[in-house]
Parts: C-alpha cells; structure tokens; sequence
C-alpha cells in the first residue's frame, strides 16, 4: 500500500469489500476507488438477479425493487479513479467464500485489504426498534449472528493466512459502538455489533506478531438506501428532513477506511474500536458535504 501523500495513495492496493452492494460498503468501495485501489466487490446481487431474503424492509419502506448490486458499484469504483470487479458470493457459503480468495489470490497474488461489511440483518428488519428482548423474533439471531458476525470470522480465516505469509494486511470490521453502552432496544443486534468487535480484538492479538492489523469501525448513523427510502427522502433531498440531521454519508466511513490503508502505522491502531467521527479529526478528512459529523451517540438530542 502507498503513502497517504501521493496523489494516488493507495495506488496498487488489492482490498475485497464484502456486502457491497449497496450501504456502508459501497461507500467503502468508492473511497477505496477514488484513492486509487483495486476493489473486488462483493455480494449477492448482480444486475441481473437480486438478493432475495429482502421482502420485509423493502415492504415496510414501501419499495418494490431492492437497491445496488455489485456490478454497478464495481462500475463506479472504476469510474471514481480505481479499478471495480464484481464477484457474486454468498459469504454464508463456505465453499463460495473459498473459491472467492482463491481466485483473488490467483490473479492478484495477495491481499492487502478486507473490509469485513456483509450484514443479514435486514433480512429479518420488522420495523420495531425499542423492544424487550422477549417480544423479538428469534429470526434476528440467524439474520445478525449467522448472517453477520459469521460472515465476518469466514471472511478473515481465507484472508489472514495470504496476509501472514506477506507480513502485511489489514482487516477492517465495520461494527457499531457506542462507548460500550448496551444498545437499548434491541439484544439481538447489540450482541451481533459486541461479537463483531471482540472479533477485531481477537484477530488483533494473534495477526499483530506476523504484522497484520485487525480493527474495528464504527461509523454514526448512516443515511443508506433504506433509510432514505425509509424517510422517504434521496440523497438530494435528505437536508429537508430535520429526523436526518445526524446523518452521515456512507462515504464518511469510506473515507475513514481510506485512510487507515494508507497509514504505513496502520499496526498502532490494531485491536481497537475507532470511531469516524474521531479518525476524521485525526486525518482531516470530511463527508461529501464538506463537514465533519460529531460521533453519533443513542442519547445525543435529535437536532445535534
């Protein structure tokens, strides 16, 4: 991976993007793009077919076509300045996660980059937000523990020996993090989001003696897709809707990602949770819009 200060900083760079489709990775995508990288991106919905798993939310936000696929963020990462390829994987599939990082290996010859980010959880997304745990469903435990937190660990175990047998590598986990507070409202979740970060620290310890990094991200509240279908608003016109106020692009946590890669001291960082509110401070990097969105907190009043 290149220094920051090129123009291109990480120019040369092979990161894979997991559940890239659409959201939080494929903001991660374009920002990889944009500083130069070759992004394989990945995911289950292509042009031509969609994810299924998805009726509810998309019920609920009153849509009838689910958002992105992986072809057209691979098209954009190579527009944005790097290099897209799209690759179809269901990473709850051992076997297609195997054949994923064998191909990334054959024609790249390493890995540099995994962005851990496929998350099941909207597959079983029912609207309700604030709830005991006894009054969920147990769907959200295969939805955000199966379909997430073991995604993640299937991911890193085809990735991490590449990058020890390099002496080099970063695995990022993108998580949510609230200064350690319980995630009031929903276990399941805080459980998924508490498993994925003690996953970075544990990848940390045993991946730091061979120089390899292994840290979480949290990024605020994001304004992805389903939310903005969800506030029935776009991107053009999110600023109308004074609930968004807090809101972040999905860019934002690219940009962080971004600029972890191309830190050569990439290592001080690993076996923590980072927030990108606070990495944007340390690197001086912003959202699209141009300002730097203070760390999302449950308790922050809603016009912060």
């Amino acid at each position: 991976m290149s220094h920051e200060n090129s123009p291109a900083p990480l120019a040369g760079c092979i990161a894979v993007v997991t559940g890239a489709s659409r959201g939080a990775g494929r903001g991660i995508a374009l920002e990889l793009g944009a500083a130069g990288a070759t992004v394989v991106v990945t995911g289950r919905s292509t042009r031509g077919q969609a994810a299924p798993g998805y009726d509810g939310i998309l019920a609920l936000s009153g849509q009838s076509q689910l958002p992105g696929d992986i072809d057209s963020t691979a098209e954009a990462v190579t527009a944005a300045g790097g290099r897209g390829i799209a690759i179809a994987c269901d990473h709850g599939d051992e076997a297609q996660v195997q054949a994923l990082f064998e191909r990334v290996l054959g024609e790249h010859g390493r890995i540099d980059l995994l962005v851990n980010n496929a998350w099941g959880g909207h597959q079983s997304f029912d609207g309700v937000f604030d709830a005991p745990f006894w009054q969920h469903p147990l769907a959200h435990w295969d939805s955000m523990l199966q379909h997430g937190v073991r995604h993640h660990l299937l991911a890193s175990r085809e990735a991490a020996p590449a990058m020890v047998a390099q002496g080099r590598g970063l695995i990022v986990t993108t998580t949510f993090h609230d200064r350690g507070h319980y995630l009031r409202g929903n276990l399941y979740y805080d459980l998924a989001k508490a498993a994925m970060t003690r996953l970075a620290l544990g990848m940390a310890e045993e991946l730091r003696p061979h120089g390899v990094a292994s840290i979480a991200l949290s990024p605020g509240w994001m304004r992805t897709e389903f939310v903005l279908q969800g506030h029935r608003t776009d991107e053009a016109h999110w600023t109308e809707r004074p609930e968004l106020t807090r809101t972040e692009s999905p860019r934002y946590l690219g940009r962080a990602v971004a600029a972890l890669a191309a830190d050569p001291q990439v290592l001080d960082w690993s076996g923590q949770v980072l927030l990108v509110a606070d990495l944007a401070q340390r690197y001086g990097f912003t959202d699209v819009d141009g300002r730097q969105p203070p760390a999302f907190t449950l308790d922050a009043p809603a016009g912060r």
